[in-house]
Order: structure tokens, then C-alpha cells, then sequence
């Protein structure tokens, strides 16, 4: 089973204990930047890369700060 946890400056997918994708954002003043998203490549197809972004931007709106992306995976959640 697939967990997604927020951490630090990222969301990141476990599969037990073991790390199968992450988000990584930066943070600057009252922005959060998602830079890079990456999934296993044997879980890839399976929306674990969208969920990742989701948390980042869930816990966003929470902080009360603007979300952007550099990360061009993550640009098209936003825009779409």
C-alpha cells in the first residue's frame, strides 16, 4: 500500500519503509515553488506523481501560501 506523508520542503510516496516517489518544493517569502517530481518507474501509471503534487498543494492553501511550479508535471496539475 502506497502512503503519501508531508515532510519537510516535500511530499513523499512510501511503500511500506520503502521511498517511491517524492515532490520536492523551495520556499521563498510567501511562495512555495514545486521544482521536481519523480515516481519509480514501477509505480509510474498509477497517479502516484499527481497525489504527490496534491499533498504539496493541499498543505499550501493550509499555510496560506501562493503555489507555483518550475516542475513541468506539476505546472500542468496547476493549470489544468
Amino acid at each position: 500500500m502506497v502512503n503519501i506523508i508531508f515532510e519537510q520542503n516535500k511530499s513523499v510516496a512510501y511503500d511500506g519503509t520503502r521511498i517511491i516517489g517524492e515532490c520536492d518544493f523551495i520556499e521563498n517569502d510567501n511562495t512555495w515553488n514545486i521544482v521536481h517530481t519523480e515516481v519509480s518507474s514501477e509505480y509510474q501509471g498509477k497517479g502516484i506523481a499527481r497525489k504527490l503534487v496534491e499533498c504539496v498543494i493541499e498543505n499550501a492553501k493550509k499555510s496560506n501560501k501562493k503555489i507555483i511550479a518550475d516542475c513541468s508535471y506539476a505546472k500542468k496539475i496547476l493549470n489544468s
